[in-house]
């Protein structure tokens, strides 16, 4: 059974507008490369339509599971989630309480996440401890370099 991915309104449209262009654009492409590669002659000893036809493979594969995403998407509505404790979309500072350094992170969808921009998958350790925290408790987390302590400061949409 296919796993359900929730998403904001602009992920969700980000994701929509992806698989269009790889539906229209990436097609195409991958088409050309095909074509250009079929007219260099004898298809039995041409690297480069092997290529192009594995690359086309990798480019479907990548639409259907999209799709499939796509599928099992969820829309959240940002404004009836609790913010009484940490769920899908919070943002929530915490305090690492080994060193003092504070770090804010939202928890996204697998396929927002963003390091950069604070944007941490619901799916990675560090959220997975968080989930259904509250404000004040401290919780110790397990991730891949070991375990790290953590207080919630604030939780927030």
């Amino acid at each position: 059974m296919a796993e359900v991915s929730y998403f904001t309104k602009d992920g969700l449209e980000k994701l929509k507008e992806e698989l269009q262009r790889l539906k229209t654009t990436g097609r195409s492409d991958i088409s050309k490369q095909i074509a250009e590669a079929r007219d260099k002659g004898d298809l039995s000893e041409n690297a480069e339509y092997d290529a192009a036809k594995e690359a086309q493979g990798l480019h479907e594969a990548k639409i259907a599971q999209m799709q499939e995403t796509l599928a099992n998407a969820r829309l959240l509505d940002e404004s009836k989630l609790d913010t009484s404790k940490v769920l899908a979309l919070s943002i929530v500072k915490i305090k690492n309480l080994k060193n003092g350094a504070t770090m804010s992170y939202q928890l996204v969808a697998e396929s927002e996440a963003d390091m950069k921009a604070g944007k941490i998958s619901v799916a990675s350790p560090i959220a997975k401890g968080l989930l259904g925290k509250r404000v004040g408790e401290k919780i110790e987390i397990t991730v891949p370099a070991g375990k790290i302590e953590f207080e919630i400061l604030e939780v927030s949409r």
